[in-house]
């Protein structure tokens, strides 16, 4: 019987302690601000270099467009400076910044993942837009790893082309 009890307490313990929502994973709030840091970037335009620094070299990368497969460090380059190439005054207003968990063990793992609200004007048109999106952070070795961009690209697109006459 006393053995049956050590059993279930150290199965009790173990279970309470994988369950525990008792913060977040250590690095998440670091990560926030260099997800912050990355985003600022992307709107000012003002240095492209600065967030190729923040990618790491294995990047993985989920473009927005329908049919596209994961991405390199450099065609995420390329990608960024299209988006900034095409759009002024670029603006994310984040509405939460949430703690992700590693797809495989469910436990919290230091990655990012928001809500947002892109704002900006097109460059070619001069319309002015708003864009609902979702986006997603992981890191390794302090830098961005892996994540990916979740909006309808090619709507939107779509909306600011020019108006036919």
């Amino acid at each position: 019987m006393k053995y049956l009890t050590t059993i279930t307490t150290v199965i009790f313990m173990f279970v309470l302690s994988s369950c525990s929502t008792g913060g977040n994973h250590p690095d998440f709030e670091g990560n926030v601000e260099k997800v912050k840091a990355f985003l600022e970037l992307q709107g000012s335009e003002a240095d492209p270099q600065a967030q190729l620094d923040m990618i790491h070299e294995d990047l993985e990368w989920q473009p927005a467009f329908y049919g596209t497969g994961l991405i390199g460090k450099a065609e995420f380059g390329e990608y960024l400076i299209g988006w900034q190439d095409a759009m002024e005054d670029v603006v994310y207003t984040a509405t939460n910044y949430l703690p992700g968990v590693n797809a495989e063990t469910g436990i919290l793992d230091g990655s990012v993942r928001s809500y947002g609200t892109w704002t900006g004007v097109h460059t070619e048109t001069g319309k002015s837009w708003e864009l609902s999106s979702y986006h997603t952070w992981d890191f390794k070795d302090g830098q961005i790893v892996y994540g990916g961009d979740y909006f309808d690209a090619g709507g939107f697109l779509a909306s600011l082309a020019p108006a036919e006459e």
